[in-house]
């Protein structure tokens, strides 16, 4: 198996498989409405450089429309099915050259060497706060050399193990970038379960410790702090055969090296 993941911070990954770079849910800035990075320096242009793209759902972290811009005229977009009509900015960048893709759970896109499957994820598919514009929130599998499940953002649902399928590696969101956590998202603890039913040969966690709410630092602070550390304390107990990498921002592994 050879695969290399880089964590940018946030949900912001590259997988880079059989040649293939592919990027998830890129965000390239400083600061979003009322969030800041308060950790990790904004990723260089070579995040940008990507094969495919793909988006897990609509929410301004995920579907970050100046970050997408960044990308170069060619790249294939792979977006929930619907995101175009929920977010018509979408037609427009595909009129400046980025090919965009809809999928829902189940279809499958061929980029070069690989195979991306979208999987389903419960979380809220809402384009907040503009209302009632919504696509349904997925994951995928991206499979060349290794299988790689990217979870976007999720909680945890009762056939997660059988739509994800077999898999080497999982990208899993641990915190998020509040103090609290709502109906549908994975803490340290219940990723660690998601962990324990997909039984990946190894686990990243994501979507912590980036971005947290301006004056609010002061707020429940080990919320920003501790999901990584409580991730592979929890998955240490629960997936003790799962080879765990918590990643630096900007940090690369290749899952079957050991740390």
């Amino acid at each position: 198996m050879t695969v290399e993941i880089t964590w940018w911070g946030h949900a912001t990954c590259t997988v880079a498989d059989s040649g293939v770079r592919v990027l998830t849910d890129p965000l390239f800035a400083r600061r979003l409405a009322h969030l800041r990075r308060r950790r990790g320096a904004v990723p260089p242009p070579e995040a940008a450089e990507a094969d495919a793209v793909l988006v897990s759902h609509l929410h301004s972290d995920h579907l970050h429309l100046p970050s997408l811009g960044r990308l170069a005229p060619g790249t294939r977009l792979i977006v929930p099915r619907g995101a175009p009509r929920a977010v018509p900015a979408l037609r427009r960048l595909s009129g400046r050259g980025l090919c965009v893709t809809e999928v829902g759970a189940g279809d499958e896109v061929r980029v070069k060497d690989l195979v991306v499957r979208a999987v389903p994820a419960l979380h809220d598919g809402r384009r907040l706060p503009f209302g009632p514009h919504r696509a349904p929130a997925l994951g995928y599998v991206v499979t060349g050399e290794a299988r790689t499940y990217f979870a976007g953002d999720t909680g945890l649902f009762d056939d997660m193990a059988d739509a994800v399928g077999a898999v080497d590696v999982a990208l899993l969101p641990v915190g998020g970038w509040g103090p609290f956590l709502g109906h549908g998202h994975l803490d340290a603890r219940r990723a660690a379960q998601a962990l324990a039913r997909l039984g990946p040969g190894a686990a990243v966690p994501v979507h912590y410790g980036t971005y947290w709410p301006i004056g609010m630092d002061g707020i429940r602070p080990h919320e920003f702090h501790a999901p990584g550390d409580e991730f592979v304390r929890h998955a240490a107990r629960l997936a003790p055969e799962v080879a765990v990498h918590r990643l630096g921002h900007g940090e690369s592994v290749r899952p079957q090296d050991r740390r």
